[in-house]
């Protein structure tokens, strides 16, 4: 199975590389009229794929794509009233939009998180190329809560490793490295 299997849009035929120097673009909803936009002044990071059941996945993806941004660095520049918080229970508040549904931007408002000041984003909402690659696969496992198989998982993550994105069923190593010490910073476990 692992060559059928389509993990998203913006991987499955290769992964772009990033440009040096791109300094951001705009993402644009889905909507045909009246569509939210929203600027971004800088380049992505940790651009990667992600399984979890939250996020925005673009039709017969098995995979959201996601990457971060200085949330200063984020402006909603065109029909900011369309978007809606999905779920303000949850620690990433998305924005989507209530017409066509796609998620415009995560944003942390726990000012104690180690992610506060990020905001989440899709880049392949961008018609502008250059953006950072995706470079790993977080919570590869959520995706059987979406309706994959169980015994399709070994498949997926070969597919995952055959594209150059290392799956993990949290977040990448090193994020989660800056999770573990802001948690330790905030228990005064660290200085």
């Amino acid at each position: 199975m692992s060559n059928a299997v389509l993990i998203h849009p913006q991987v499955d035929a290769g992964i772009k590389a990033e440009v040096t120097g791109f300094a951001g673009g705009t993402l644009t909803c889905a909507c045909t009229s009246d569509a939210v936009t929203v600027a971004v002044a800088a380049q992505s990071a940790h651009n990667h794929v992600c399984g979890c059941s939250k996020c925005w996945k673009p039709a017969d993806s098995l995979f959201a794509q996601i990457a971060v941004v200085s949330r200063d660095k984020v402006s909603i520049t065109a029909n900011a009233d369309k978007l809606h918080i999905i779920d303000t229970n949850t620690l990433i508040q998305r924005h989507a939009c209530k017409a066509c549904g796609v998620h415009m931007i995560g944003r942390i408002e726990n000012k104690a998180h180690a992610f506060f000041g990020l905001d989440f984003i899709h880049t392949e909402l961008s018609s502008e190329t250059g953006w950072a690659a995706p470079t790993f696969a977080a919570f590869v496992s959520s995706i059987i809560e979406t309706g994959t198989k169980p015994e399709d998982m070994a498949a997926v993550r070969a597919k995952l490793t055959d594209i150059g994105l290392t799956p993990y069923d949290c977040l990448a190593p090193a994020l989660m490295d800056v999770i573990a010490t802001g948690t330790a910073k905030a228990s005064g476990i660290l200085k």
